[in-house]
């Protein structure tokens, strides 16, 4: 028995001196198991004399044996903490990669914007939008920012059918630019969608189609719509300015909803506008806007007193009964 003790305290000495130089503990479970065997059978021959000296062997061997388990279970534990730690740092090092791809993809699809030959403008934005798609968090605003950039350099519309073949291409690369905004955006229908802003200041755009799709913050002032632009059931969570901008085609904003304001102050149309059914549920401003080819407000609702000094509408015109007093004031 007390060569038990004295073998056990010694495999203490030796646990302690193993943590404090993190130095491998084999020697020391060994030393441990055989004081553990020493010091169980040594008592029982001790305490009960008449224990056969069989079942003491066993019931210290046991002793050990639970030394050597303990030893087992705690090297085990180690094993799977480091390779948690190797696979954590397997994952920050793949993360870390697949950044440093992306940054390099983007990049060089920014620079391939400014190439000369049409299809790989077209290519470089397929790539941007496939970015944004696979990097959504890191990407889709900034690439939607970088696709309203392209619509917003000069670029007349429309275009006639003696404009130069170079024209015609480079309206293929803006109404890429469209489409692929629009396939960024999420559904109108798609709950706790993240908001996205588009800024189409200056912009000249024809066939856009946000239709059914979710805006943050949109900006259009002095932008020119042509032809036929779709933004009908379309919800604008952020504020909405359409100031000063023009529209030479049909407009179609109708059943959306405008959560912030709605600007369209300076607004001038010789088309139709349809805002039937639209809900405005912030400030809305119609000032001095000026609508010679239709002009449509049925069923709209207005959360506060729209403010529509000197609107013009001079076209065919369905709008709420309480602004035909203050348009024949206009007149």
């Amino acid at each position: 028995m007390i060569a038990g003790a004295v073998t056990t305290a010694v495999a203490l000495g030796l646990l302690l001196i193993s943590l404090k130089r993190k130095r491998n503990m084999l020697a020391t479970t060994i030393v441990g198991a055989v004081g553990a065997f020493l010091l169980v059978a040594g008592w029982l021959f001790v305490v009960d004399s008449t224990t056969a000296k069989g079942e003491a062997i066993k019931t210290g061997g046991l002793a050990g044996g639970a030394v050597i388990a303990l030893y087992a279970l705690w090297l085990n534990d180690r094993r799977r903490r480091t390779e948690e730690a190797r696979q954590h740092l397997e994952g920050l090092r793949t993360d870390h990669d697949r950044s440093r791809v992306a940054d390099e993809r983007f990049a060089r699809a920014v620079e391939l914007l400014g190439h000369d030959a049409d299809q790989v403008r077209v290519g470089a934005l397929h790539a941007l939008a496939g970015l944004a798609e696979s990097s959504e968090k890191d990407y889709r605003q900034t690439v939607l920012n970088i696709l309203c950039s392209y619509l917003r350099r000069p670029f007349e519309l429309p275009l006639t059918a003696e404009a130069d073949p170079e024209r015609h291409r480079e309206l293929e690369v803006r109404l890429t630019a469209q489409q692929l905004i629009t396939k960024l955006l999420p559904h109108a229908d798609l709950p706790d969608a993240p908001h996205y802003d588009l800024n189409l200041t200056n912009a000249s755009v024809e066939y856009l189609d946000l239709a059914h799709r979710q805006v943050g913050q949109f900006v259009a002032r002095s932008a020119k719509f042509y032809r036929a632009n779709a933004f009908h059931h379309t919800t604008f969570h952020g504020d909405a300015h359409f100031t000063g901008a023009e529209n030479h085609g049909r407009l179609y904003v109708h059943d959306s909803v405008f959560h912030g304001k709605a600007w369209f102050s300076n607004f001038a149309s010789d088309d139709e506008v349809d805002f039937h059914a639209t809900d405005f549920r912030g400030a809305s401003k119609f000032a001095f806007g000026a609508y010679k080819g239709g002009f449509s407000l049925a069923g709209a609702k207005f959360a506060t007193r729209a403010d529509i000094r000197g609107l013009r509408v001079t076209g065919k015109r369905d709008l709420p009964a309480g602004w035909l007093t203050d348009l024949e004031g206009n007149a």
